[in-house]
């Protein structure tokens, strides 16, 4: 998941800023993932708008634009999405050099249609962070990684919650990518469920117009 990717890069990116203190290092991420690096030294966040100014290829080209203004000497794509995939190209273009992660897909594919006599150990995500870093000639020491401080994201949880006294069963039921939503006439009928047995309190979780408008449909 976007989440998971995301919260996987925290510790590496924490070690990079440990190994040269020197490097300036800005993350590209949407909005919401800014507070997992807020406490990293020497770490800025910038945000992007996939669904507002920079959406779409002229978006990307304008992100690349005003991510350049930045003094950007070197990118690391650690996604090796297609809009990753297109940002590292046009800073190509540009002239800035860039390496993007090997997420082992094909690896992957192998293992899933092999005996247990040809599986062979996966590199784990850190390991593939620290390699791209490596290529553009900043090796990072994997062992001395720490753990990553939790977040804030919510300073005050019972001011959302309040003191009901029902289960609360928190609901995203949105995803990146189609084939990871769980089907809205489905959800419907779980819904319908959790409320007819009248022992949950159900909380709602999205964002963008689209989302609100089918989240405040599903509460209805």
């Amino acid at each position: 998941s976007a989440m998971g990717d995301v919260a996987m890069t925290v510790p590496v990116i924490q070690l990079l800023s440990q190994s040269y203190p020197e490097l300036k290092i800005t993350v590209l991420s949407r909005g919401f993932f800014k507070p997992f690096f807020d406490n990293i030294p020497n770490v800025s966040f910038y945000e992007a708008d996939v669904y507002g100014k920079h959406k779409g290829f002229l978006g990307l080209n304008k992100q690349t634009k005003e991510l350049k203004e930045l003094g950007i000497d070197v990118v690391a794509d650690l996604h090796n999405l297609i809009r990753s995939k297109v940002l590292t190209t046009l800073f190509s273009l540009k002239g800035i050099p860039s390496q993007k992660i090997d997420k082992g897909r094909r690896e992957k594919a192998k293992l899933t249609q092999a005996n247990g006599d040809n599986i062979h150990p996966e590199k784990i995500t850190h390991e593939r962070d620290a390699e791209v870093f490596q290529k553009l000639g900043y090796p990072i020491d994997l062992s001395k990684r720490q753990k990553p401080s939790k977040p804030d994201l919510l300073e005050n949880p019972k001011q959302w919650f309040g003191s009901d006294i029902h289960k609360k069963v928190g609901i995203a039921p949105f995803a990146a990518f189609p084939s990871k939503t769980y089907p809205l006439n489905k959800l419907k009928e779980v819904l319908k469920q959790l409320n007819a047995q009248g022992n949950y309190s159900l909380y709602f979780f999205g964002g963008g117009n689209e989302e609100i408008r089918v989240l405040n449909e599903l509460a209805s």
